[in-house]
């Protein structure tokens, strides 16, 4: 339409379109404001889900870590011979020591096939073959297996296969039952017999430890239907137990591996020699975990403490992207490393965390039955430098003094239940602290994964967004508006001339 079209300066000899540029980066201002208003509630929310999420990692460090019984139960394992046995902690809180003489290691059952098997066309048989090749078998087949628990007793019922002879090779067949059972199979292509065995060690006192029913085993794997028979018929061998004495008491285990009074023991050698063992807390392993929970605090509470005191720079705005078209990139780094400075300054959710946390820490654990109920007592205290804000210091001597008398202890003064705060252990409480914590924060700021109208921030941000929405409507209205007048002008202009050069024309004609 005439009316929408833009006249240039051509009646009037300026640069309109520079000079409603201008204009137009006045009328922006505001809606520059709203964008770094935007810029600095995204510094805001992210700075805040980092806190969470050190948080959230140092809160997972603690159960993992002090928390853990097992961290308190690692034992360093001293043994006379280790080439005939080996000992592990599982569970036991106290130490342990005794003599061990192995006479006999468990074995597993074995069987195998009382001949070479043969394909039923006298052709030479081949694993890869489909079943229904090999033996002539047709459609829908079954086989069962059964074989010794790791208790040394017979399962109670048998695992049955079923597959169609024309899917199904021996090879396929066999990574089945190797995969579903309780026994191993093995194709020996050089002897073309098949190879049976538990895999469970020990010895079935009231029968079998391999148990097969089907024709495939009977009849076209030349195998018996269990490894008693085999054995009998001169096809594999029995399971049997362990035997060995402990302290003096002769006594048999299914396996070679077995636990005792909480640590795992696994015989190696049968040799009848004495074997003797001790463990003592391993100090060092304890150590660690200790240590590195002090390490993780300290750099939690050095983060969030520094958050909290960042100076603000007010004269440094988020920049806008002219801003940034006429800057050097390094000069846009320092610029936006002190806009985004002091995002979480003086956060009082932030605050009250670094108070609790430190109340968390030094509050008595009531209750206990140690006589340890302080962290002090075992050499962890805070830093006498109050620029370090509630650093922990670790006295390692002490500590590992107090590792040695007592493990136990150290793992109730952190670890330790109960139904008031003060009876709870240090671990405890802090993994509470620093939920309550996250959820306030979340609050605030959401997570990844939440919609921005369900937290603070997001609904700032979505607010924000819809101004800048509507003011950017706004400014196509008034740079249009601009244009209208500058267009009406240059045409007025332009009949100014016109009469102008008219009238010039009469007089120069009289």
């Amino acid at each position: 339409m005439a009316s929408d079209m833009r006249i240039s300066g051509l009646a009037s000899g300026m640069d309109t379109e520079q000079m409603i540029k201008d204009l137009m980066k006045a009328e922006r201002i505001p809606l520059d404001k709203l964008e770094q208003k935007k810029q600095y509630l995204e510094w805001q929310r992210d700075d805040y889900r980092d806190m969470n999420k050190m948080m959230f990692d140092f809160r997972n460090l603690i159960f993992d870590g002090v928390m853990k019984q097992g961290t308190y139960t690692q034992k360093a394992v001293t043994i006379s011979n280790p080439n005939e046995i080996s000992v592990k902690n599982i569970s036991s809180t106290t130490d342990f020591s005794g003599t061990i003489n192995v006479e006999k290691l468990a074995s597993a059952a074995t069987m195998y096939s009382s001949g070479p098997i043969t394909q039923s066309d006298s052709a030479a048989f081949d694993s890869k073959k489909k079943l229904s090749e090999s033996f002539g078998l047709a459609g829908e087949q079954s086989i069962k297996v059964r074989a010794v628990q790791a208790d040394g007793t017979l399962a109670a019922d048998f695992t049955e296969i079923k597959f169609k002879a024309e899917d199904e090779s021996l090879d396929s067949l066999i990574a089945k039952i190797n995969a579903q059972t309780g026994v191993s199979m093995f194709y020996d292509t050089q002897t073309k017999q098949m190879s049976v065995m538990s895999k469970n060690t020990g010895d079935n006192t009231s029968g079998s430890e391999i148990e097969l029913q089907g024709a495939l085993f009977t009849t076209h794997l030349k195998l018996d239907a269990d490894n008693e028979t085999a054995v009998t018929n001169g096809r594999g061998s029995a399971g049997e137990n362990a035997v060995f004495t402990y302290n003096g008491m002769k006594t048999e285990r299914a396996s070679n591996t077995f636990t005792i009074n909480g640590f795992e023991l696994t015989l190696k050698n049968a040799s009848n020699t004495n074997v003797t063992f001790s463990s003592q807390p391993d100090t060092d392993k304890i150590l660690e975990k200790i240590v590195k929970f002090v390490d993780e605090y300290n750099k939690l509470i050095e983060k969030v403490n520094g958050e909290i005191g960042e100076k603000k720079f007010r004269n440094f705005q988020p920049l806008t992207k002219e801003q940034k078209e006429a800057m050097e990139e390094k000069e846009i780094e320092l610029w936006e490393e002190k806009a985004r400075s002091g995002t979480l300054r003086n956060d009082s959710v932030l605050s009250s965390a670094m108070n609790k946390l430190r109340t968390d820490l030094y509050t008595p654990v009531s209750g206990g039955v140690s006589g340890i109920d302080q962290l002090a007592q075992i050499g962890i205290t805070t830093s006498s430098n109050y620029l370090d804000k509630g650093k922990l210091i670790i006295d390692e001597s002490k500590l590992k003094e107090a590792i040695s008398k007592d493990p136990n202890a150290i793992y109730e003064i952190f670890a330790k239940d109960g139904a008031t705060s003060g009876e709870q252990g240090i671990a405890r409480r802090l993994r509470e602290t620093l939920k309550n914590t996250m959820d306030s924060v979340e609050k605030k700021a959401g997570k990844a994964s939440s919609g921005n109208n369900s937290f603070t921030l997001g609904r700032l941000l979505d607010s924000t967004d819809n101004q800048i929405d509507r003011f950017q409507d706004r400014l196509i209205q008034v740079e249009d508006r601009y244009w209208r007048q500058f267009t009406a002008m240059e045409k007025a202009i332009q009949r100014a001339n016109q009469q102008s050069m008219y009238l010039m024309q009469q007089f120069g004609g009289m």
